[in-house]
């Protein structure tokens, strides 16, 4: 039988460790599932749609896109919004049609794990250079890379995975307006920002080769929805439906994402409440005798040890569970309940 390609032969499956722990603080998941009546209607939603379930679902989610565009509202149109299985699926898209063979993907690390994975499986060179030293994007060195690379694709974290750090528009804008490249922010975690109005959604009237792109994992508390979606131009939409896969979107996943966004409010009800969490880690945690890097996600990013996988373990064994992600020396948490925060304070301090 004929070997693996060769670049995928030394790879391991991406994954954060799930394991069955009583606090799970590593997956950025909000911890506050749907209030029983929106989980009944849910199921109502999933019960209708199984009765076409010997049907194709409507491959172009046209319902689903046009609520998209109202919940981000910005003019927005179905036309100019594509959704895919979560935004993992929304960034293979885009590279898809923008990268591939013979073209180069730039980002700016530490950022995502999954960057050089989506590049790698659409066979496109990853390139990467280091952020500032607080975790900012470096402008003069990203204008300049960009100039001498010269990619097809210029993939910005804002707010950044995993250091919670934000890109201004400022700086998005200056990116945009200097290569003809496809700039995609990924804003997975925008709704937690404290300043949420600045999306780079501001800039796409501005800019047609900026992508904004989105998903229910987070704030939406939908991470088994697996929902995600962009926001661009018309034309960038047509070019992820050219390489879709058919049908993509099941009825079942469509219909159980319409009526969280029917509900939008409510899902979204926890964010302010794990904002304040994750303010209250910028404030604890050095008072426990961590560095923590200032966030504007759902997570925090604290360090930094001499063994940090050590320190890992020693909370692991206390039944409490975080990443092992990012710069040296650091791990990353996200934001829980009360009663999973206090835990995690007293594994920590008892490390």
């Amino acid at each position: 039988m004929i070997g693996v390609r060769p670049e995928l032969a030394d790879e391991q499956p991406y994954g954060a460790p799930q394991l069955d722990v009583p606090v799970r603080l590593n997956v950025n998941e909000n911890p506050y599932p749907p209030s029983p009546e929106i989980r009944a209607e849910m199921a109502a939603a999933v019960a209708q749609a199984a009765a076409a379930v010997n049907r194709y679902p409507d491959r172009e989610a046209t319902a689903l896109r046009e609520a998209l565009a109202a919940y981000l509202g910005h003019g927005l149109t179905a036309e100019r919004v594509w959704a895919a299985n979560g935004s993992n699926e929304v960034l293979t898209h885009l590279l898809g049609a923008y990268a591939g063979p013979g073209r180069k993907v730039l980002a700016f690390t530490p950022t995502y794990s999954m960057y050089p994975e989506y590049a790698r499986n659409t066979h496109s060179e990853y390139l990467t250079i280091p952020r500032a030293a607080d975790f900012t994007v470096d402008l003069p060195a990203a204008l300049a890379a960009i100039e001498r690379h010269q990619p097809a694709v210029v993939v910005i974290a804002s707010p950044n995975n995993p250091t919670g750090t934000t890109t201004p528009l400022a700086s998005v804008r200056a990116i945009a307006a200097a290569t003809e490249a496809v700039v995609v922010v990924d804003e997975a975690y925008q709704e937690f920002s404290n300043h949420p109005e600045n999306t780079a959604l501001n800039l796409l009237g501005e800019y047609g080769n900026v992508v904004v792109a989105r998903t229910m994992s987070k704030a939406f508390a939908f991470a088994g929805g697996r929902l995600g979606y962009l926001a661009a131009s018309a034309q960038i939409v047509d070019a992820c439906r050219i390489v879709r896969l058919p049908y993509h979107l099941s009825a079942q996943s469509q219909a159980v994402a319409l009526v969280a966004l029917r509900h939008a409010d409510e899902m979204l009800a926890r964010v302010d409440e794990l904002k304040r969490t994750r303010d209250e880690m910028l404030v604890r945690l050095p008072q426990l005798g961590v560095k923590v890097i200032g966030s504007d996600a759902n997570f925090v990013l604290f360090g930094e040890f001499e063994n940090r996988h050590d320190v890992w373990q020693r909370l692991l064994d206390q039944g409490v569970l975080v990443r092992e992600v990012g710069p040296a020396g650091y791990l990353r948490v996200s934001a829980g309940t009360p009663a999973e925060m206090e835990a995690f304070y007293t594994a920590l301090a008892n490390r």
